[in-house]
């Protein structure tokens, strides 16, 4: 598994912004509601709560005075976690990112109540995927200056290796 490519977050935001785009145009004033304020909270909740994983990950891994060392198997959760998060936060940009857009252009009162809401979704969605990719950075176990030195073949000259 390798590092989440930021072109993979561009393309997903710049498809789901061509999609939400599309389907705002279509069907904003027929059957579209006015934007919930739930999702907003839900998305600036996840990147917090990422935030702080990445923090305390962090420190864990360089094992830093006062913290607990970390389990593996966790930082392998928290890695799939922030790989999941970063792709539907970019999409979930990319929708804010569009709506936004289309309620930018629009003159009508429904449209001018809307875009606090979009506006504050698509900050939301961003710190998300920056969270995402900090905690999936985070999560990456340091180099050691001996590994710098050592070929890939040292590994098998050395006691305790097979």
């Amino acid at each position: 598994m390798g590092p989440t490519r930021i072109s993979t977050l561009v393309v997903a935001a710049l498809a789901a912004a061509a999609l939400a785009w599309l389907l705002v145009s279509g069907f904003y004033y027929e059957a579209v509601p006015s934007l919930p304020w739930l999702p907003v909270v839900t998305l600036a909740a996840l990147a917090l709560l990422e935030a702080y994983a990445a923090i305390n990950t962090r420190g864990r891994i360089e094992r830093k005075p006062g913290r607990d060392p970390v389990n593996p198997l966790l930082v392998a959760r928290f890695v799939v976690l922030a790989k999941a998060s970063a792709l539907a936060g970019a999409i979930f940009l990319g929708f804010y990112a569009g709506v936004t857009g289309w309620l930018f252009l629009e003159d009508t009162n429904a449209a001018i109540g809307d875009r606090p809401a979009a506006g504050a979704g698509l900050l939301a969605s961003l710190a998300l995927v920056a969270a995402a990719l900090w905690l999936e950075r985070s999560c990456r176990v340091p180099e050691q200056e001996d590994d710098e030195d050592r070929t890939p073949g040292d590994r098998e000259n050395r006691p305790g290796y097979r």
